[in-house]
């Protein structure tokens, strides 16, 4: 431990770097890692024609095997003009052509095996020194596939392995080495290679990170809006419990000589609606911003719809109004819900689809409240601007919190719809209709 700790910093990274060697390419030598097919999904891939994406997936086999195919070619007819087809043929051009095949497979056993028959192919040959043309190509492709199959940081180790192999044959060799041409060429390809991979995993790393941002951007935004509708229903309720406890306390005194059963039972409501009221701030009050400030106004109703209409006429956006049904006074938190669902839609109408026209259609039925708001497509010179879909989100929490119901897409002339149905109790509807009669 002590000796660890005293080393000097080049012992340090003498030792990593031989670690780093045993890892890649002496742990696990004799694996089978078949190449698999490439994806459809590829930049190049998915614009080819349907018919054809089938083959192209196979392209680095085809590829791999092609030069394999010329190098034995190569190969055996060099070897024959020397010599007829026998021991000599079968290493020097079916060994680096088989070898490369290798690499579809088992990439580093590959490698390892190129290296050991460099020698051998190198004496038995009779050409350049110590790669002869065929198995010059073929340890060259051998580099490649692994490399692009393995990590940037192994290419440099076979570099480094294949230039001193090359430099003691070289100086064993009768004439002249080709092992500078080979360092230079290997170098080029690798140093490609090392640059694809590590731009693709830049890529991917950006691809994740974005992936990332937008899944917690949603879970902010839909976290934001859930405030938003505790705050907004907090002061719902909490206005209406507030009114039931008042009323509990002042209905005795508006009864003359009450019975005490009358006036244990109002005592016992106010109880209630206050503990209720306690517990419902205790809950919702959590959400409140430490600077957030309640609105000044009352929260809007559909009652206001219209003067919603007229501002965002003003921006020029031309609106359509229609309500159906009979018109009746709904529960604060459907018609707030309501509000600011046609509020979001057109919002969207004028940032993703200017110069387009709106209609908006309110509908009373047995039982909830039907809203619908829908837009033509754009129009103008204005480009939309871009969105992220947070309003739909909104809006289809507001829905969920009511228990309703939501579609909204686009439609078949361009344009955008968004309908929302809000159910409302029908004993709720009867009681109101009877109070306002």
């Amino acid at each position: 431990m002590t000796e660890t700790k005293t080393q000097s910093p080049e012992r340090r990274a003498a030792a990593a770097a031989m670690a780093s060697l045993r890892q890649d390419l002496l742990h696990n030598v004799f694996d089978y890692r078949p190449l698999g097919p490439l994806g459809v999904d590829g930049p190049v891939i998915r614009r080819l024609p349907a018919p054809l994406r089938k083959g192209a997936v196979w392209f680095p086999h085809a590829v791999v095997g092609m030069v394999a195919l010329i190098s034995l070619m190569e190969g055996t007819f060099t070897a024959n003009t020397h010599s007829p087809f026998g021991v000599v043929t079968l290493l020097t051009a079916f060994v680096p052509a088989a070898t490369l095949l290798m690499t579809l497979v088992r990439p580093v056993l590959a490698f390892w095996v190129s290296i050991a028959s460099t020698p051998v192919v190198a004496v038995m040959g009779s050409g350049d020194w110590p790669w002869e043309p065929s198995a010059f190509a073929c340890h060259l492709g051998v580099l490649t596939v692994v490399a692009a199959r393995t990590r940037p940081r192994t290419a440099g180790w076979m570099w480094l392995i294949t230039l001193a192999v090359g430099s003691s044959l070289g100086n064993m060799g009768p004439g002249f080495s080709n092992t500078a041409p080979m360092a230079v060429t290997s170098a080029l390809a690798l140093l490609v290679v090392a640059m694809v991979q590590v731009r693709r995993e830049a890529q991917h790393e950006v691809t994740v990170q974005r992936t990332v941002t937008a899944v917690e951007r949603d879970r902010r935004t839909l976290l934001e809006e859930r405030t938003t509708i505790a705050r907004e229903l907090h002061d719902v309720v909490a206005h209406h419990m507030s009114v039931v406890a008042i009323q509990a306390e002042a209905a005795p005194y508006r009864v003359e000589n009450p019975p005490p059963e009358l006036e244990q039972a109002f005592v016992t409501i106010r109880e209630n609606a206050v503990a209720a009221l306690t517990e419902l701030r205790r809950v919702l009050g959590v959400v409140r911003a430490e600077d957030y400030e309640a609105p000044d106004a009352p929260q809007p109703t559909l009652a206001e719809i219209d003067r919603l209409l007229d501002n965002v006429r003003e921006t020029g956006l031309e609106t359509e109004k229609t309500v159906t049904g009979a018109v009746r006074e709904l529960p604060q938190g459907v018609e707030l819900s309501a509000y600011r669902i046609v509020q979001e839609a057109l919002s969207n109408t004028l940032r993703h689809a200017p110069g387009a026209a709106a209609k908006v259609e309110i509908g009373y039925v047995l039982g909830g409240l039907g809203v619908r708001v829908v837009n033509g497509p754009a129009r103008g010179l204005v480009k939309p601007s871009p969105g992220a879909g947070h309003g739909i989100t909104g809006m289809r929490e507001r829905v969920a919190m009511l228990n309703g119901e939501m579609t909204a897409g686009a439609t078949g002339d361009g344009g955008y719809e968004v309908a929302v149905f809000l159910p409302v109790p029908v004993r709720r509807e009867h009681a109101e209709a009877g109070e306002g009669a």
